[in-house]
């Protein structure tokens, strides 16, 4: 279907083309359409599907459509949880606007505030803000929301993740009571759920794909491994070729930063991103991943939201999450819009119990495989197993030597409980890759 078909007008249709798309995906074909009558919105999609554009596409059209006042006033308001998807999002504005009158800033830390104080006196139409740096403009009177008429929640569940919900709800209060609001989610928690009742009118609830599976196109492998060998377990990976754009996810800022410093010592080009490096610092470490300058970018869950990279062949976690929402959103990287992508889970003893968690978010039972090739130390199993009396056990010498021969911990996932023992994990001689598809239109 093409974007003239959904009602939206020439010159942003010729905008959309010359960025090299012509058709929607399900969530802008479905979304762009009831936006344009200014209805609210609950788009729940997953990661990848093209969120982005099916808020501001028909954003910019409306704009497009308005009598344009000397002094420029916000008319249109984006929250996101992170500075990158922040500079997503605004970018996505000048790329689809290129050929209207429109301004946009993107406004977020980590940068100089008195830049954005120019910006926003000379008039801006959209801004695209996190929750933090909005409110700083707010307490300082340099912003002025009271036109605002269109509001967009982007990343909505990770946004309450982060604990911004309170500052979501004083920004939300400085907002006209008449307005259209969006809110675009990968997952729809009941945090989200009351959110959404509070501040959106009869919405529009659009639904893709099914509630907190990951997309279809991407490949799962869960690979049992000993804590003290998934470093060597990455650098054999990595000797495959296909493994050519690969971002991996470690747990903390400290890990992160390690794991790199050691794949920068096998002569692996790599670069780190996580929440105490610079804006400049991330933004570079971000435009190097994409030219291919590294062959792998090592991240942490905080920055995991504006990473938005074509042509990322894998994800690998590191270290499992330790809530199952951020697993949906870290394997969303790759395998975006129609692209396949492979996600490679590493799982050490301690880690099963995460593991656990992430299949009951899912539904679905993980087939551990073990790498042909790789000389294990000792054998993961991703079983537990029910403690027979009931109690919990001390970390007794007992239970230190059936972690060390390569056995669960007692007290195991009481989804497990009564369940036999499971069959070997499987052998992968080599990961088969799905070949490479033609992308559609993912919007950013």
């Amino acid at each position: 279907m093409p974007f003239k078909i959904l009602g939206l007008s020439d010159p942003l249709v010729q905008g959309i083309l010359a960025t090299g798309y012509n058709a929607p995906t399900e969530i802008q074909s479905q979304a762009i359409p009831a936006a344009l009558t200014g209805q609210d919105i609950i788009g729940c999609a997953q990661t990848g599907t093209g969120k982005t554009a099916a808020f501001v596409l028909p954003m910019l059209d409306k704009l497009l459509h308005r009598a344009i006042p000397k002094k420029r006033p916000v008319k249109a308001l984006v929250l996101t949880p992170t500075r990158e998807l922040a500079v997503q999002v605004e970018r996505a504005i000048r790329g689809y606007g290129r050929f209207l009158d429109v301004r946009t800033l993107a406004v977020y830390g980590g940068v100089p505030i008195q830049g954005q104080f120019k910006e926003l006196r000379h008039g801006i139409d959209i801004v695209v803000a996190t929750p933090g740096r909005l409110k700083d403009h707010m307490n300082r009177e340099t912003i002025d929301l009271r036109q605002v008429d269109m509001l967009v929640l982007d990343e909505a569940d990770r946004m309450l993740d982060m604990g911004f919900i309170a500052d979501i709800r004083k920004i939300i209060a400085a907002l006209p009571a008449k307005r259209q609001t969006m809110l675009f989610s990968a997952t729809i928690g009941p945090e989200v759920q009351r959110l959404a009742a509070d501040i959106l009118i009869e919405p529009t609830m659009i639904q893709i794909g099914r509630p907190r599976n990951p997309i279809e196109t991407i490949t799962q492998h869960i690979c049992p491994v000993p804590a003290d060998q998934k470093m060597a377990l990455l650098l054999y990976l990595l000797e495959d070729d296909a493994m050519d754009s690969v971002l991996v996810f470690a747990r903390t800022k400290h890990g992160a930063d390690k794991i790199c410093r050691k794949l920068k010592a096998a002569d692996i080009d790599a670069v780190a991103i996580h929440s105490n490096r610079t804006q400049k610092q991330r933004q570079q470490a971000l435009d190097g991943f994409k030219r291919g300058q590294y062959q792998v970018m090592v991240a942490t869950d905080i920055a995991a939201r504006g990473i938005n990279v074509e042509g990322i062949s894998h994800v690998v976690n590191y270290d499992v999450p330790a809530f199952a929402e951020d697993y949906i959103h870290r394997i969303g990287r790759t395998g975006r819009a129609t692209a396949t992508g492979d996600a490679i889970t590493f799982v050490s003893h301690d880690e099963v119990k995460h593991i656990r968690k992430i299949e009951g978010f899912i539904g679905r039972r993980f087939q551990p495989k073990n790498i042909d090739g790789f000389a294990y130390t000792q054998t993961v199993s991703l079983e537990t197993k029910p403690n027979p009396s009931g109690k919990k056990s001390k970390p007794g010498s007992a239970q230190r030597k059936r972690a060390h021969a390569g056995h669960p911990k007692p007290g195991g996932h009481p989804e497990s409980a009564g369940q036999s023992a499971a069959r070997p994990p499987h052998s992968l001689k080599k990961f088969h890759f799905k070949p490479k598809t033609k992308k559609r239109f993912k919007g950013g």
